[in-house]
Formats: C-alpha cells, sequence, structure tokens
C-alpha cells in the first residue's frame, strides 16, 4: 500500500508538473500572440494614415517606394524629360562680355489650364456609383481601350497579356537588379530577357529592373521605358482602388482629375517618355 500511495503521489506530481510546464508555455505563447497583434494593429494603423494622406498627385513617398531614387533627388527637379538643378547658381558658365547669371531672366512655365469633358465625367460618376474593377463597365472599358490596353502592349504579345493580368489581380513585383551581381543568361532563358535585354520590347537596352508574374512565375529583365509603362498603369489601378475601398477623401471632380492625370502618364509613358532616377 505505501509503494501504491508513494507510485500515485508521485504520478499526480509528474502530472501537476507536466500541466505547469505546460501552462506556462501557452501563456508564453498568448503573450507573445498578443504583442504581435500589437504590432500588427499599429501597422495597420500607420497604413490606413499613409494611405490617408497619400495620393498619386501627391504620393507619400513611403507608401510607394517604387518613388524613391537611389539618390539625391533633392537636389533636382524634372522638367520636360531633363534633368535640371533647383539652384540658379551655376546653371549658366560666365565668361568676359557675358552677362552673369543674376541678370539672366528666365521666363516662368506657361500654366496649365484645363476643361472637363462632360461625357468622361458621367461616365465616372456612373462608375463611381457602383465602383468595382469590372471591366464592362462603360469607364474601365473605354480606359482599357484607350490607356491601358496601349501601354501595355508589347512585341512580345502574350508575355503582355500575362504582365495585364498580374496588374489587374495586383501580383506583379518589380524589383532593382544589383548591376554588379547580375546573373550570366543562358540559352534557355532568353525568353526572360536578361542584363541587356528587354523581356517585354525584345530591344537591347540596360535592364535595371526585373518583374515577377505572381509568387512562382520567373523574372523578366525589363528596359527603364518598359518599367515606366507598367508603373503607370499600376498607379491607375492602386488609385481606382482606393476609390473602391472609400479611402479616398475628395469630392468627385478631384477624384476625375487626378484619373485624368493618372490616364495622361499612361498615355506619356507609351510615348516613350520616362524620368530617370538621379544617382
Amino acid at each position: 500500500m505505501e509503494e501504491l500511495t508513494a507510485s500515485l503521489f508521485e504520478e499526480a506530481h509528474k502530472m501537476v508538473r507536466e500541466a505547469n510546464v505546460k501552462q506556462a508555455t501557452a501563456e508564453k505563447q498568448l503573450k507573445e500572440a498578443q504583442g504581435k497583434i500589437d504590432v500588427l494593429q499599429a501597422e495597420v494603423t500607420a497604413l490606413k494614415t499613409l494611405v490617408l494622406t497619400s495620393t498619386p498627385s501627391s504620393p507619400n513617398r513611403q507608401l510607394h517606394p517604387q518613388l524613391q531614387s537611389s539618390g539625391t533627388r533633392g537636389a533636382y527637379k524634372h522638367v520636360g524629360g531633363h534633368s535640371r538643378n533647383k539652384s540658379a547658381s551655376g546653371a549658366f558658365p560666365s565668361s568676359p562680355g557675358k552677362p552673369e547669371p543674376s541678370s539672366v531672366t528666365i521666363q516662368p512655365a506657361a500654366k496649365e489650364d484645363r476643361e472637363m469633358d462632360s461625357v468622361l465625367f458621367a461616365e465616372f460618376l456612373m462608375w463611381k456609383e457602383h465602383s468595382s474593377l469590372d471591366r464592362s463597365s462603360v469607364f474601365l472599358s473605354r480606359i482599357y481601350r484607350e490607356d491601358i490596353g496601349p501601354c501595355l502592349s508589347f512585341t512580345r504579345s502574350e508575355l503582355s497579356q500575362l504582365v495585364q493580368s498580374a496588374v489587374e489581380n495586383n501580383s506583379l513585383t518589380i524589383e532593382p537588379v544589383a548591376m554588379s551581381a547580375l546573373p550570366m543568361v543562358k540559352a534557355s532563358a532568353v525568353e526572360c530577357g536578361g542584363p541587356k535585354k528587354c523581356a517585354l520590347s525584345g530591344m537591347s537596352r540596360l535592364c535595371r529592373h526585373r518583374i515577377k508574374l505572381g509568387d512562382k512565375g520567373s523574372y523578366y529583365y525589363i528596359s527603364p521605358s518598359s518599367r515606366a509603362r507598367i508603373t503607370a498603369v499600376c498607379n491607375f489601378f492602386t488609385y481606382i482602388r482606393y476609390i473602391q475601398q472609400g479611402l479616398v477623401r475628395h469630392d468627385a471632380e478631384q477624384m476625375f482629375w487626378e484619373v485624368l492625370r493618372l490616364r495622361r502618364e499612361m498615355t506619356v509613358a507609351k510615348l516613350g517618355f520616362y524620368h530617370t532616377d538621379q544617382g
């Protein structure tokens, strides 16, 4: 009886110890989970703040890292596709018999005027009433036909369709490529392009970026022009998703003009104009 009692007490103590260990582990995991939840909630709050204070016309650089330059862009301003230093000093070299820079008069840029197209605005209002990404709406159908389709129409048509689908599904990734660590492209991977050949246009260009279509797709090297065209379409989709989700705190007319600005960006990119990062 004494041995049985001792055995039972020992077993009971063992069970209590195991229960205490399990309880301590569970409490630790709960505490870690609560900490992660707090972090995620803080990130969501911060993201909402960034979204509400960012529009494509005035983007928040923290929310759109693809807009960041690789160098110090602050000292430069893009004007007409060229980089121009904001400072007037040193812009014009001094030479004997010529006026000093301070005496040179720079004409201010002409102010852009605009006039609303009532048909386009009506189409936008109809779409906004029941906003969706369904391309069958009159509003999106026009933009697909006039802007998105031409902007994403590359020489390699099959890959172009895949890129468009990835943009629509928000599953396309664009990332910079370290030029010093570019891999050699094998003959079997020619369709993916390479450091000096754009996979979309097939032209020989220095490719500083590559895209990935989804999580498991291959990487495709793209030229600066191709990247600008894809980015322009991505910016448009980002903004109309913001509208659809109710994250844009502007009136309908402001939203409409922003949509038109994004449409113009797609047209300009399609024509081959793009900004280059300042090193």
